[in-house]
């Protein structure tokens, strides 16, 4: 039997245990997830809906406070289905701040995005630019709640009523946000999930789709199964999106410490907003009053005038101290090649959002990430402030 050592080759490449990273999965114990593969090893039902599946779509709709959750091996293969399920064509509007699976779910549906520039406050696409990108193709609007912050949700819905739009939310920050009580993921048509490694709830790998709507439901897990209805009967032309066993089980675990997660994120970033406040040029974002928080993500904004360094002077030396945070999210994505050709793409046109992907870094947060870790993220960022004039 080949042995395996217990250093991987990536640990060992690395040397994780000495850097900061900005993201680590927070993995229940191991004996902990045993028992759950013990029972699919019996079972030998690996994929197709099987018993994890179908009690974790129930118990996430529960947690989530939504009707209907449709998972997926993936969100960006939600997202793609999202489009197809509604029957989405010509042209959406969209952001260009945001990771770029956003953008492709469209280009993979063969649909012309359409960029709108972000709030300068939230980040989020900015309702007041929107209606002005509206055209006889645009179909529906795909906005992205950044870094898990709501966007302008009703403003963004009465435009759509106006124009007749559908809207798609990229929730997959968003996990677990509530507006006044109510969850982020019930407002558009259809919301959207990750459940990626470095987000706060993950199955691995993993998405979903979030619907009201029983009979938008059933037609989403068709489409995420080839598109059968039954034994010989095809609907449409689908693909395999399918959520397996295994990463369902881990996802029914992953319940079980979510709220605790995400309590633990709150207090490193409220650590971490009371240690960068009185720093000359760094900015961050506060929490809403009328928001449930989740804390995915810690974004600064460097002013480089204010601080005295580049953001990306600032990025280095974070590196030099073995810390790996992320410019979360630069380049915009209408600057990528397939998309800075569009005429929406222009600099001119996004003013806000180029501003900000060249200020923004996302600092390391995770749930294990320790005091003595924080306080060498602090440092770096009140060390060098004025260091590069």
């Amino acid at each position: 039997m080949k042995q395996v050592s217990s250093e991987s080759t990536f640990d060992a490449a690395h040397n994780l245990n000495g850097n900061i990273f900005v993201t680590r999965p927070d993995l229940p114990p191991l004996e902990d997830f045993i028992p759950y593969l013990e029972q699919i090893w019996d079972r030998k039902w690996l994929t197709n809906n099987g018993l994890f599946h179908q009690e974790l779509e129930e118990k996430l709709a529960q947690f989530l406070g939504v009707k209907y959750v449709s998972l997926f091996s993936n969100g960006t293969l939600a997202l793609v289905t999202a489009l197809q399920v509604l029957r989405i064509t010509g042209e959406v509007i969209t952001t260009p701040y945001s990771f770029v699976a956003t953008t492709h779910a469209l280009n993979w549906n063969d649909i012309t995005p359409v960029f709108c520039d972000i709030e300068p406050e939230t980040m989020n696409l900015d309702p007041k630019k929107l209606e002005m990108l509206i055209t006889p193709k645009t179909s529906a609007i795909l906005p992205v709640h950044i870094y898990g912050n709501p966007c302008a949700v009703e403003e963004i819905q009465k435009i759509a009523d106006i124009y007749g739009l559908h809207i798609i939310y990229d929730a997959c920050h968003a996990f677990g946000v509530n507006i006044d009580g109510q969850s982020v993921l019930n407002f558009g048509d259809l919301s959207v999930l990750s459940f990626h490694a470095t987000k706060i709830f993950t199955t691995m790998e993993g998405g979903a789709i979030v619907t009201d709507n029983k009979k938008l439901k059933d037609r989403i897990d068709y489409l995420k199964n080839f598109g059968f209805a039954d034994e010989t009967t095809v609907m449409a032309p689908g693909i395999n999106g399918k959520m397996n066993e295994m990463q369902a089980a881990l996802g029914l675990l992953q319940l079980e410490s979510v709220k605790e997660n995400i309590k633990r994120r709150q207090e490193i970033s409220v650590n971490y907003r009371e240690k960068f406040k009185d720093i000359p040029g760094i900015g961050f974002l506060t929490d809403a009053e009328n928001v449930q928080h989740n804390y995915a993500y810690f974004p600064i904004f460097v002013d480089d005038q204010k601080y005295g360094m580049q953001r990306d002077q600032l990025y280095e030396a974070f590196k030099q101290e073995h810390i790996y945070s992320r410019r979360y999210f630069y380049p915009l994505i209408s600057e990528f090649p397939m998309y800075r050709g569009l005429a929406s793409a222009g600099q001119e046109n996004l003013p806000v959002a180029s501003r900000i992907s060249r200020q923004v870094i996302t600092l390391p947060l995770y749930p294990t990430l320790t005091e003595e870790q924080q306080d060498k993220v602090i440092a770096v960022v009140k060390n060098n402030c004025g260091a590069g004039k």
